[in-house]
């Protein structure tokens, strides 16, 4: 468990690859019994999941949530569509930012919060290929310094 008793389950590290993240917010996740159960084991993937709004609510697409072995029968389709738990306002401030800025939402991470599943839902805008290099280069020059400071410490 980290802070505030949260467990981080999964999380989408090529998202930050391939978007410029504005700004996240939480939301809670529609799920079934065999989903949860699954979840809480680990075995969900966020690799290619997205959000969308649509009808004045939230859905999480494309999210892969192992079936449960147990499960038998009771089972869930694994790339089923997820209904997002927002507040109305919140609602409306995504539809703004993706109807008239172009924005896209994409899932972050999944974690467990108090006994409940939370999703974070990042507000992205999509990197080209030099920004891609530029955030590469970046990252290796960061690294660098701080091996650099780890030897010069020693």
């Amino acid at each position: 468990m980290g802070k505030e008793g949260i467990k981080v389950v999964a999380q989408n590290k090529k998202a930050r690859h391939d978007y410029f993240i504005e700004e996240t917010m939480e939301a809670g996740i529609v799920l079934t019994g065999t989903e949860i159960k699954s979840i809480r084991r680990g075995r969900v993937n966020l690799k290619d999941s997205y959000a969308r709004i649509r009808d004045g609510e939230a859905f999480v697409l494309n999210m892969h949530i192992s079936e449960y072995e147990q499960g038998n029968r009771y089972n869930h389709d694994p790339l089923r569509e997820r209904k997002l738990l927002l507040h109305r306002a919140e609602i409306h401030r995504l539809i703004g930012q993706t109807k008239i800025h172009g924005l896209t939402l994409v899932p972050l991470r999944l974690y467990l919060k108090g006994g409940f599943c939370k999703i974070e839902i990042g507000i992205a805008k999509g990197k080209k290929n030099y920004d891609k290099r530029e955030s590469l280069k970046q990252k290796d020059a960061k690294r660098e310094v701080e091996r650099a400071l780890r030897e010069r410490n020693r």
